[in-house]
């Protein structure tokens, strides 16, 4: 068996904003295995500045992992513990190279087109008018679930699109997640939190910066509204950090990116962790390839969690790969009549 790994980018089809700034390309890598007969492609997803193998060695480790790819998944994914997203690509490499085509990791009614996985709609960053014209369109989409990132305009205004939506939509009728991205400072946040528990949100994600689990532990065990950690799971690596972490914290939920937390094993040893401890969880996607989002959506449906899930974000670029994955009515499908195209990575 022979590996080799490549860098793509992907391109915005519009400037995405978030409390950490604008994006307008997204980095990523693939590890492509080959055999005498099989192919196998696995992605690296990495974010730079939010994951925490965003290293200046992260190519050099790549090459590593592509030349011991002998020593097998179990002994990579060991030697990988910091370097999540690699961890990843080598899980999804290797169970491509196993399936009977390369792209069919899980095989079930979600790749039958029999079932489909619900997920969210998601408003990005930018002025009233841009996030109001995105609310309409996702609600003319279909989609009964609505994440809004919030935390980079100012407040009121906020809170005033909220209102918007509530307006004209019952929390019955449209369910509303926010994510703040780390955004509110710990001294606000609580105040912040029981303003936006007024328009009955489902949810919020990371009110205020990872690494602030005593002050994050005080506001889940204060809050009005429901609180989920998301970048607070980056760089835990040990099952017992991981029970430390939720045990002091105590969320309401934990939101899982398998590029974020160490693949399919990483998102599982939550999820075991969470359960045990009665917290709720749903999967998101991390501005992976439809390559990434595949082998994501594909392992989620398996895991039957009836939450719609976020993992819409396949056509956010305008140099994805053609997949059989599409979006209809605030549902993620796929369509086994239509054919991958990838000949980048031929």
């Amino acid at each position: 068996m022979k590996a080799k790994y490549y860098k793509y980018i992907l391109n915005f089809k519009k400037p995405s904003g978030t409390s950490r700034g604008v994006l307008k390309t997204k980095e990523t890598w693939f590890i492509v295995l080959s055999s005498a007969t099989k192919l196998g492609i696995g992605e690296c997803g990495i974010l730079r500045t939010l994951s925490i193998d965003d290293r200046p060695d992260y190519e050099e480790k790549l090459k590593w992992t592509c030349d011991n790819i002998n020593l097998g998944i179990d002994k990579l994914w060991n030697e990988l513990i910091e370097f999540p997203s690699i961890q990843f690509g080598v899980e999804m490499a290797f169970k491509s190279l196993d399936s009977d085509t390369p792209f069919l990791l899980f095989p079930s009614a979600f790749t039958k087109n029999k079932n489909h996985i619900p997920i969210n709609g998601l408003i990005w960053m930018g002025d009233k008018s841009y996030m109001k014209a995105q609310i309409s369109e996702k609600i003319d989409q279909g989609f009964n679930c609505i994440k809004m990132k919030i935390g980079a305009i100012d407040f009121d205004t906020e809170l005033a699109l909220l209102a918007y939506i509530r307006s004209h939509f019952s929390s019955e009728e449209i369910e509303l997640r926010v994510d703040a991205n780390g955004a509110f400072k710990p001294e606000e946040a609580l105040d912040k939190l029981i303003q936006l528990s007024k328009y009955n949100l489902h949810s919020i994600e990371q009110p205020i910066r990872q690494g602030q689990s005593l002050a994050m532990a005080g506001l889940c065990k204060k809050t009005p509204l429901p609180i989920a950690l998301d970048e607070e799971l980056i760089g835990v690596f040990t099952i017992t950090e991981k029970e430390k972490l939720l045990q002091t914290i105590q969320p309401q939920y934990i939101i899982l990116k398998p590029s974020l937390v160490g693949g399919y094993r990483g998102t599982q040893e939550w999820i075991r962790i969470a359960e045990a401890l009665g917290i709720g969880w749903w999967i998101t996607s991390a501005l992976e390839s439809n390559i990434g989002l595949n082998a994501i959506a594909q392992f989620t449906y398996l895991l039957q969690n009836d939450m719609p899930q976020g993992l819409g974000t396949g056509s956010l670029f305008t140099n994805n790969f053609q997949s059989p994955l599409e979006v209809n009515n605030g549902n993620l499908m796929y369509d086994s009549k239509t054919e991958w195209i990838v000949d980048y990575l031929n």
